[in-house]
């Protein structure tokens, strides 16, 4: 079977799997509460919480999935995600910042805290990018020990705001740092997606170079490619997705680790079928997860970072075994 017809079967398979999401849950809706006329509690969940969710997982999947696919193949690191470069980190510190001051204002119409998140991601990829260029060309493995070393760096300032924070600042901070797409209404899913849409073009324009500088940079220059340019374009678009994502939704680790490499045993390294596998596949992975840790606990609901980070763990693990075994 050709990659474009598993691509085309997955693509149906998560279709139908979005259309059955919306409707799993702790509180049992029928059809006739969504689609009729009266107002009923049914109607304004399914409309005001379900859909919005669904849709916030599935734009946040596929975001988180295209950077590590991008990250993955430009580092020709099978270990690499979209946070090894401190992009969830320093989001993550942009949010303490804020909650630590106490603010509450909006900017452009984006909340203050999301605002401060995605300014704390886009200074750990100039942070990054800066390391990077103190090299004549932009290094592979110097990039990855500058993301590695912010993230770090990050941390540690995060811990030192948790130091000095009072009980409900930590606690509020704490609950950021799980993740998740805890969302009413649509208004947290216009601020992410028009960044999200940016970034993915940026990945996809260069898809072709990606494939070349996933075998090797020398191959790729050989090519005809515009290494360096390549790698700032894709690293910048990336990071601007997943920045996007955490900004609204905070980390949500290993999505960017699992869906790359499943979709590539699925529909083989080709970057051009990749691209929209690893969109379509995370896009229902963590629509799924989110609709299962939206019952795993019921009534309560567990943040879906917590879901995907017990899941990463046993994948990274067997990762780790796989490559050992063909070492």
């Amino acid at each position: 079977m050709t990659p474009r017809r598993k691509l085309s079967i997955l693509f149906v398979l998560a279709g139908v799997t979005l259309c059955i999401v919306p409707w799993i849950g702790p509180m049992r809706i029928m059809p006739a509460d969504v689609f009729g006329d009266a107002v009923t509690p049914g109607r304004q969940v399914f409309w005001q919480l379900r859909i919005p969710q669904m849709l916030a997982a599935c734009i946040a999947g596929a975001a988180l999935a295209v950077g590590g696919m991008t990250f993955q193949g430009m580092f020709r690191n099978p270990l690499v995600t979209p946070f090894t470069l401190g992009v969830s980190s320093g989001a993550a510190f942009g949010a303490a910042v804020y909650m630590k001051l106490g603010w509450s204002i909006q900017v452009l119409g984006f909340s203050g805290l999301t605002v401060a998140a995605f300014l704390g991601a886009l200074l750990a990829v100039a942070a990054v990018y800066g390391l990077s260029c103190t090299t004549y060309r932009l290094s592979a493995p110097t990039m990855l020990l500058a993301g590695v070393a912010m993230s770090f760096f990050f941390a540690s300032l995060i811990m030192l705001i948790q130091y000095l924070s009072d009980a409900p600042e930590i606690s509020r901070l704490v609950y950021w740092l799980m993740g998740g797409v805890e969302i009413v209404g649509t208004e947290a899913i216009w601020e992410m997606l028009p960044l999200v849409l940016i970034g993915g073009v940026a990945v996809w324009w260069r898809r072709d170079e990606l494939n070349l500088l996933s075998t090797s940079e020398t191959l790729a220059a050989a090519r005809g490619v515009d290494v360096d340019s390549s790698k700032r374009i894709l690293f910048i678009g990336a990071s601007l997705m997943v920045g996007s994502v955490v900004a609204i939704c905070g980390p949500i680790g290993f999505v960017g680790m699992m869906v790359p490499h499943i979709c590539r045993l699925l529909l083989g390294p080709n970057h051009r079928v990749l691209f929209w596998g690893s969109i379509i596949f995370g896009a229902a992975f963590l629509a799924v997860c989110d609709m299962t840790a939206r019952i795993l606990i019921a009534p309560a609901r567990l943040p879906v970072g917590i879901l995907t980070a017990l899941l990463g763990g046993p994948f990274f693990i067997w990762l780790l075994m796989r490559d050992r075994g063909k070492g």
